[in-house]
Formats: C-alpha cells, sequence, structure tokens
C-alpha cells in the first residue's frame, strides 16, 4: 500500500501542508521508494518516475536526494511530537495520558508504517549536520514520554527503577510496529494501539 492509500483514525497525510503540488508528489513518491527499496538503493531517477515527473523536475524542489530523507524525516518526526504533545496535554492522571500517548503513538507508526519505517529507520543516512536536527527532534519525543513516567512516579502512580531506561523501552516497542505491522493481519491500527496502551501500563506498574 502506498504512502497516499495510508490512513489512520481519518488523519490527513503529513504531507498535507507541503507545497506546491509538485513538491508533495515528489514527497509521496521518495516515501514511498525509500521503504521499498532502502534509501541508498533508489536513485533520483527512481522517485521521479513514481511520481510521473522527470528527473531534471525533482531539482526544481529538492536539491538532493538527502534533502527529500531530511524534508520526510522533518515532518515525520514533527507530527509525531504533536500526536505526544496532545496526549500530554490533553489533562488527566499519568496513567491516562500515558495510555493516550502510548495509544496515540503506536495508532501513527501502524497506520502510517510506510512513512514511519522511512522516518524512524533511515536516520544514519543523513549527513551530520541534517542528522542533527533530526536527533534534536527525537529529543523532544522523548522528553514528552519521560515526562509522563517522571509524572506518574512522581505521584506515585508508576513503579519506575529507571525512568530513562524504561523511556527508551517504551518508544523502541512503539516505533517497532512500523516495522513489522500488516495491513492484512488480524488487528486494526487501533486495536494495536489499545494492547500496547495496555502493555505500558503493565510496564510502569500502573494500578488500574
Amino acid at each position: 500500500m502506498s504512502t497516499a492509500q495510508e490512513t489512520v483514525g481519518g488523519e490527513s497525510e503529513p504531507w498535507v501542508e507541503v507545497t506546491p503540488d509538485a513538491a508533495r508528489r515528489l514527497l509521496v513518491a521518495a516515501v514511498d521508494a525509500f521503504a521499498e527499496r532502502g534509501y541508498h538503493a533508489t536513485t533520483t531517477r527512481d522517485i521521479a518516475s513514481r511520481a510521473g515527473m522527470s528527473p531534471a523536475a525533482l531539482y526544481i524542489h529538492y536539491k538532493t536526494k538527502e534533502e527529500l530523507l531530511q524534508r520526510i524525516s522533518r515532518i515525520g518526526h514533527e507530527k509525531v511530537l504533536e500526536i505526544l504533545r496532545a496526549a500530554d496535554g490533553a489533562g488527566g492522571s499519568a496513567t491516562e495520558r500515558l495510555a493516550e500517548a502510548v495509544s496515540s503513538f503506536v495508532r501513527w507508526h501502524a497506520g502510517r508504517r510506510t512513512t514511519a519505517r522511512v522516518v524512524q529507520y533511515e536516520l544514519e543516512a543523513l549527513g551530520p549536520e541534517a542528522r542533527a536536527e533530526i536527533v534534536a527532534l527525537r529529543r523532544q519525543v522523548d522528553a514528552v514520554v519521560r515526562g509522563i513516567i517522571e509524572d506518574g512516579v512522581a505521584t506515585g502512580e508508576f513503579d519506575v527503577l529507571d525512568v530513562r531506561g524504561t523511556t527508551l523501552a517504551v518508544l523502541s516497542l512503539c516505533v517497532d510496529v512500523a516495522r513489522w505491522f500488516n495491513v492484512e493481519g488480524p488487528r486494526t491500527p487501533e486495536e494495536i494501539g489499545m494492547l500496547y496502551a495496555d502493555l505500558v501500563l503493565r510496564m510502569v506498574g500502573a494500578a488500574r
């Protein structure tokens, strides 16, 4: 299934605000190509062909293949950061916020699995400057989840000895959904989200 066909809970495409249309089409084509062939095996000709454009047309919007990957990574990480901040900002107990954060995070990684695989697993293909930008966004993602877990420890809702290690485990568990989720499988993204929320609450020792 292509990126353009992915849906999750009625959410809009992560590229919806990318303009002009040709630039957006190239991003969608690059995501599909990177997910299918890997960044290094994909050529700019492959991307342009998938977008129904000439190779020369790509360079009007993106100077390099790396710039395409950087923009995909930035948009994807900004989206998941938005999702997590919304869950944290919705109020409620730490248990409720962590459950919503994990559920929505997992739903996105399952429902946008093609995009998420590129966003999460092609980081090493970026050069130092571009990678630093994405690493900074990852640290913000980590901070949101870590903050919720710290709140739960402070209120006595969670029994966690190593907050940083637990945060890493939670994020790794959620991100990995993009690697194995199959739309033909027995569970929907929403069901996987609920399952993982329950697993994470058990992990942090939440009383329910």
